[in-house]
């Protein structure tokens, strides 16, 4: 599969020369040469790009890319063996295939976007969560400050994977496999402040980055935060469902809404980027302070006002992950930059990423665009028209571990561990949940979450069960005197 893998990402590095384009690639490359906190993104993925930059090749970018996708899956496989090591390696392998062979993955891979980094941050750290040992829990702290100053969707899985490491002390303390062994009951380990002392390493290894970032953005705009758009994304979202009828806002907030009903307007995020938005004709740019409260405010106030509406919304966008179609989405021009173009894209159009073109042609030393080389780009084209992972299919995935660990439940096993699954499980559904709940809807959104949810199924799965209809080749090397109710 690893092989496999990797002959996609070749085919991908000959077929599109030297990578792909994304409007947001653009307001990356500026900051490489204006190292500044940016008000929309955080500035994780420009460092990345930052430290390649001496090799002046945008090339180098997808390839090194392409390798953190290909470790990503290796990252699955070995966290599967590592954290359930009776079970048989087919199940491991069948974890890392949607990573590896994806086609929506290797193309993802070759945009020149942050979400490639982003996954394989919170794989890496997500995987490293299995061990209770101070130091580890230290560099999962940076991996997730990595991570969140890559995307900001990051920052809820510090609180996740926080939040675990203080479960597993107190209800799995080390000694509970041997209390177990001695006939002893299952009970709540005594409070102990050694149960909080990972989780506290962690917090304090991924704050110190962050609050670092933080008072960079500080200096820079005089604001606090790691970017300036919140509210503006916010507002945005509730746009898919703001009555102002009901609202009732009152006259500064009223410039912000939209007569026409729900079901009649565009996608949530025109209300950003259109011309003719209401927030982006009011005086200043769009991320100013002044206007990014304003928009904080209508959204909360549309938040508070349709609490069951906002709901619906959100459960209707994360509805979109699990399709078995892939409709176009928010619109056209978004869809088409997630599929193999036929057609050499064209210069981009709005003036930010005119002014990033220029940059990024200083970056390659250089002309820039996309070469489609054929037969290479047309093998691709067809590959990704048959071999992508359905939402049905990721569903399924996910429901895995919970059934599971009612089966379990039923028949009263606790595994001595804890319950390993629930972390990369957690970390999963906060990945899909977040956009759906704070800006909306991307494909390129689910992908990250989808090793996280092979992962959790795989862990979840027993494998003494497994052992017992396919063989298990390395049951030995862990020998077979283990109770069944501590064999996870």
């Amino acid at each position: 599969m690893l092989a496999l893998g990797t002959g996609l990402r070749a085919l991908a590095m000959l077929g599109y020369r030297p990578a792909l384009w994304f409007p947001d690639s653009y307001t990356y490359i500026v900051t490489v040469f204006k190292p500044r906190p940016d008000l929309v993104r955080p500035a994780g993925y420009s460092m990345f790009l930052k430290l390649l930059e001496p090799l002046h090749a945008f090339g180098a970018v997808t390839a090194a890319q392409h390798l953190l996708g290909l470790a990503t899956g290796v990252l699955v496989y070995r966290a599967v063996l590592r954290t359930a090591p009776r079970a048989p390696r087919w199940v491991a392998t069948l974890a890392a295939v949607p990573v590896l062979l994806d086609a929506y993955q290797v193309e993802l891979e070759h945009l020149l976007v942050s979400d490639t980094l982003f996954m394989f941050l919170v794989v890496s750290a997500v995987a490293l969560c299995a061990t209770r040992r101070t130091a580890t829990a230290a560099g999962i702290g940076l991996l997730l400050a990595a991570a969140t100053l890559t995307r900001t969707v990051g920052q809820p899985l510090i609180v996740v994977l926080a939040a675990w490491f203080v479960l597993r002390g107190l209800l799995w303390p080390p000694d509970l496999a041997r209390t177990r062994r001695a006939g002893a009951r299952f009970r709540l380990a005594a409070f102990r402040p050694v149960a909080f002392r990972p989780a506290a390493v962690l917090l304090a290894a991924a704050l110190v980055p962050i609050v670092a970032y933080g008072a960079w953005f500080y200096v820079t705009y005089q604001r606090v935060g790691l970017v300036g758009a919140n509210g503006v994304f916010l507002y945005a979202r509730t746009m898919s469902f703001a009555d102002c009828d009901k609202m009732d806002p009152p006259p500064d907030l009223k410039v912000l809404c939209d007569p026409r009903p729900p079901e009649q307007r565009p996608p949530s995020q025109e209300y950003i980027w259109a011309k003719d938005a209401p927030l982006v004709l009011l005086p200043g740019i769009t991320f100013s302070k002044e206007n990014d409260d304003l928009a904080a405010r209508f959204a909360m106030l549309a938040l508070t006002t349709q609490p069951l509406d906002y709901a619906a919304s959100v459960l209707e966008e994360l509805g979109r992950s699990f399709t078995w179609d892939r409709p176009i989405y928010p619109d056209a021009e978004i869809y088409g930059y997630y599929q193999f173009p036929v057609t050499e894209p064209g210069p981009p159009g709005r003036y930010p990423a005119q002014v990033g073109a220029e940059y990024a042609k200083l970056y390659e030393q250089g002309a820039i665009g996309t070469e489609i080389v054929e037969p290479f780009a047309g093998w691709l084209r067809a590959y990704q028209s048959m071999v992508r992972l359905p939402g049905p299919v990721l569903l399924g995935i996910l429901l895995v571990p919970p059934v599971a660990a009612v089966v379990r439940r039923r028949r009263r096993e606790r595994p001595a561990a804890g319950p390993l699954w629930l972390v990369p499980w957690s970390a999963a559904i906060v990945l899909l949940i977040t956009p759906a709940a704070a800006a909306e809807f991307d494909y390129r959104y689910v992908l990250p979450a989808v090793p996280l949810a092979c992962l959790a199924a795989a862990q979840s799965i027993r494998p003494d069960l497994l052992r017992q209809s396919g063989g298990d080749s390395r049951a030995k090397e862990f020998g077979d005197d283990i109770p069944p109710n501590v064999r996870l």
